[in-house]
């Protein structure tokens, strides 16, 4: 499967200030095949040490970080040799070896020569309550679920990929229905890479929801084995809750929806652990749309997503029928899933989406991203229908501005405000590659 982090991978390899590389993202999203395959592709040879299924690594960064020792120690435990420049070290599960990312320091600065990448299920935790990170000694990269662009390629069809980068929207349009049910299959199936491969090879729905189920169990044993139990609890209250709080009308975070007479101070922990994780999107609420769009973040107001669309119609029991048949499937579900897909886009497309709501009035924007300096808001429609009052409004009040629409309608343009079909997202937001 092409994965589009491959890219860069690629200049990270090249470059001349390279440093060890820490690729960060959840269980499942193909942070160890990404490392293997890009190790077989481009290296003589490949050093992959598991830190959490060989005992041998819980303890060799103990005793101290001399790098001689630990490199005799790889070579000794993987039977492979190392060779500086020609062999990429794989160390998988790092934060399960006590100082193993510390140690990265050291080959940062003793031995540069050496090429090494280090990933984990929880590494994001692990860093975010990491007393001696490394600052400025790693490079880092995240990986997230396959977009839509990823799966259509995984699904053979990369001549319409090549349609959709060129941006024809006449030589599009009469593919819009081949495409809008690639779109339905997405949302069901999602973008974890082994759900994808089984979906394509097997066409299983049965089994396919069984191993999606099987993914956010290991996610909730995951909390379970690295939290204490009384946050493991709160985590997993926030984490069972948001199917009901992506299906509301208003979907910015209700901690009483968690948990009854549930407050702030009981969840902050409980949600930086899932986003640390790399488990949920945080998108927070902005009190005015102008850059830079952090300078004025509503701390207290925002919405959390789930690291993929597949995974949370799995955790709502959304049934196969009504996102494949149903021509109001989508509808069917408030754009709960709509939105949730257009978020996992943009996070993967390397933006930080926010929203904007009027405290006195209903309106509120969907997303707004910045890009080129410039904040960008976004209106997303579960169907055909484009009409589109607050961002309409919204646009008249800002002349300055041009609006973004993802639909299920075709291409259209509106004075400042241009629909772009929903399976056109990744496509328009090409950062990575």
């Amino acid at each position: 499967m092409r994965r589009k982090l491959y890219n860069q991978l690629l200049k990270w390899k090249d470059s001349s200030t390279r440093k060890p590389l820490l690729l960060l993202g959840a269980r499942q999203v193909g942070k160890t095949w990404l490392m293997k395959e890009f190790g077989r592709n481009e290296y003589e040879n490949v050093v992959y040490l598991n830190c959490d299924d060989e005992p041998l690594m819980h303890a060799i960064f103990a005793a101290d970080y001399d790098i001689n020792r630990l490199l005799l120690s790889f070579q000794a435990i993987s039977g492979e040799s190392i060779n500086e420049g020609s062999t990429l070290i794989i160390l998988d599960e790092l934060q399960e070896a006590p100082r193993g990312v510390h140690s990265l320091k050291y080959f940062c600065e003793k031995a540069p020569g050496y090429h090494i990448m280090a990933a984990g299920s929880l590494l994001g935790v692990t860093i975010g309550g990491q007393e001696s990170f490394p600052v400025g000694k790693v490079d880092m990269m995240q990986l997230y679920p396959m977009d839509f662009e990823e799966f259509i390629d995984a699904n053979g069809e990369s001549r319409l990929s090549q349609l959709l980068r060129g941006q024809d929207w006449k030589l599009i349009e009469p593919f819009n229905n081949k495409l809008t049910d690639f779109l339905r299959q997405y949302l069901y199936v999602g973008g974890m890479p082994e759900i994808v491969k089984s979906f394509i090879d097997n066409k299983n729905l049965t089994e396919l929801r069984h191993q999606q189920t099987n993914i956010v169990e290991a996610y909730r044993r995951d909390i379970s084995k690295h939290a204490s139990k009384q946050e493991s609890i709160r985590i997993g209250q926030v984490l069972s809750s948001l199917p009901s709080q992506l299906a509301k009308e208003n979907k910015r975070f209700i901690y009483g929806v968690a948990r009854p007479g549930g407050r702030a101070a009981d969840f902050e922990l409980a949600i930086q652990w899932l986003i640390d994780a790399g488990l949920v999107y945080k998108v927070p609420r902005v009190k005015k749309v102008s850059s830079p769009l952090n300078f004025y973040e509503d701390l207290p107001a925002f919405k959390l997503f789930f690291l993929d669309v597949g995974l949370l119609g799995c955790m709502s029991g959304i049934d196969a029928a009504s996102l494949l048949l149903k021509p109001e499937g989508l509808n069917e579900f408030k754009g709960m899933l709509s939105e949730e897909y257009v978020c996992q886009q943009l996070v993967s497309s390397g933006f930080r989406p926010c929203y904007w709501s009027n405290d006195n009035s209903p309106a509120e924007l969907d997303f707004i991203i910045e890009t080129d300096g410039q904040p960008v808001p976004i209106e997303v429609k579960a169907a055909t229908n484009v009409r589109s009052r607050s961002l309409s409004q919204f646009l008249k009040n800002n002349p300055d501005m041009q609006g973004m629409r993802f639909s299920l309608a075709g291409y259209i343009e509106q004075d400042r405000l241009t629909n772009y079909p929903l399976y056109t997202i990744p496509y328009l937001f090409d950062k990575k590659d």
